[in-house]
């Protein structure tokens, strides 16, 4: 089959697609930071050490303009910040789980731990 068959385009581009959403170093740890529940700023800060203030913010922003994450401003005092996965970023569950399988297995095949 030629690389230029109407299938394998589609496909590569709809891959293409996806891995624009979630590139990076940053986006999914968030992600998988927010599977397990909604979490402010500083909640996720804390799940993802090494990431900067500045940097978690614009990947926030990023997962929120593509719809895998909300962002929820609560009235209060002080004002308190949420993020969570909308249904889009909860469709991500199961590609996230074989993504962490494949890690596993690739840490203990190559990595040696």
């Amino acid at each position: 089959m030629k690389s230029t068959e109407p299938a394998c385009q589609y496909e590569l581009k709809v891959a293409k697609d996806a891995m624009e959403v979630i590139q990076g170093k940053w986006r999914i740890p968030i992600i998988i930071s927010l599977t397990y529940g909604n979490k402010r700023f500083g909640e996720i800060q804390r799940d993802i050490p090494e990431i900067s203030p500045k940097m978690l913010s614009q990947e926030l922003k990023a997962l929120e303009e593509n719809q895998l994450i909300t962002r929820t401003l609560y009235d209060s005092m002080p004002v308190t910040v949420e993020y969570a996965l909308t249904p889009l970023g909860l469709s991500m569950k199961d590609l996230l789980v074989e993504l962490r399988n494949w890690g596993k297995h690739f840490r203990k095949e190559i990595v040696g731990k």
